[in-house]
């Protein structure tokens, strides 16, 4: 840890991205069903492949680039690059991965530009982010002061700069807004695309702060969020105003309704008429079908996946 207490910005760079303790950095924290917690590109191949749909619909209204640019920041070990590449979209597709841990970096798949961070640009294309700012460091606000961590995972409330809150504690999430300038500062043309669960600073600060800041260890609960550092991961909401005071959005919606406007429901019926036609067969397409129909469910879920949203910034 510190000789000193540390701001919870400061203790989550530790925990999370430190090179051999870090949970993401040293490879012991990683997203699927045999890591520590399951995002929508590890749900299945459907993700992608309706993302792919809006990527080609995106490339013919910027005018049909070549090559047509697409930065997935956060990309662990490569899953959704895998599924938009597999999905063939009509497009001259560059497909650049960041990902910040080495050892996820390493996984990536063939084809695919692998870097540590953003690239300068300038870029033609989408930005896209699946949960990632809600692992980016965050300072966390309460009525009597900033919270620091002290070497023993304890609190010590001391003066701040910023504003503090009347009710309750807030999350001032300056690297989240840090990260979208870059990432709108390295378009030429395009849109940054976001997918996190997320809220509203003044929601935020009336509710207890153990629900919006969540922990997470072998796809159960973790424990306290500054307890044994670089074992769990550590999540926070996205307050979405804080992002929109950076560059306001062009649209914010649902998960859900995201995969809707792209032609999920197509894709769906699509998977159901190949099973019904595949079924007596049992093949790995007719098992492939039956599965799109299955993804589709929890891709949707209102009361999970399909709740997250996704907002998007246009240059």
């Amino acid at each position: 840890m510190s000789d000193r207490p540390l701001r919870v910005d400061e203790f989550l760079e530790r925990a999370l991205y430190a090179p051999e303790d870090g949970f993401y950095a040293s490879g012991r924290g990683r997203a699927g069903r045999r890591g520590d917690f399951l995002t929508s590109p590890e749900v299945g191949p459907l993700f992608g492949a309706v993302l792919a749909r809006a990527l080609e619909a995106w490339w013919r209204e910027l005018g049909r680039p070549d090559p047509f640019t697409v930065v997935e920041a956060g990309a662990g070990v490569g899953t959704l690059a895998r599924s938009v590449l597999a999905a063939s979209p009509g497009v001259p597709l560059r497909y650049v991965a960041v990902e910040r841990a080495a050892p996820l970096r390493e996984q990536h798949p063939e084809g695919v530009k692998s870097l540590e961070d953003l690239p300068e640009g300038p870029v033609l294309g989408v930005v896209v982010a699946n949960e990632l700012l809600d692992n980016l460091p965050f300072r966390l606000l309460d009525p009597e002061g900033e919270v620091h961590v002290d070497e023993q995972g304890g609190e010590v409330l001391l003066a701040s700069e910023l504003a503090l809150p009347r009710h309750g504690r807030v999350p001032a999430q300056e690297e989240a807004g840090r990260w979208l300038r870059r990432a709108l500062g390295c378009l030429e043309r395009g849109r940054v695309l976001l997918f996190d669960y997320g809220s509203t600073t003044a929601e935020l600060e009336h509710r207890d702060w153990r629900s919006w800041v969540r922990t997470y260890q072998g796809h159960q609960r973790g424990g306290h969020p500054f307890a044994e550092p670089g074992s769990q991961d550590v999540t926070c909401e996205v307050a979405w105003d804080q992002l929109s005071a950076v560059a306001t959005p062009a649209r914010r919606r649902t998960q859900r309704a995201f995969l809707e406007a792209w032609g999920i429901d197509g894709l769906v019926a699509e998977g159901r008429r190949d099973w019904q036609a595949r079924a007596h067969l049992g093949d790995l397409a007719a098992l492939r079908a039956r599965s799109r129909v299955r993804e589709a469910e929890a891709l949707l879920d209102p009361t999970g996946l399909g709740a997250f949203d996704a907002v998007e910034w246009e240059v």
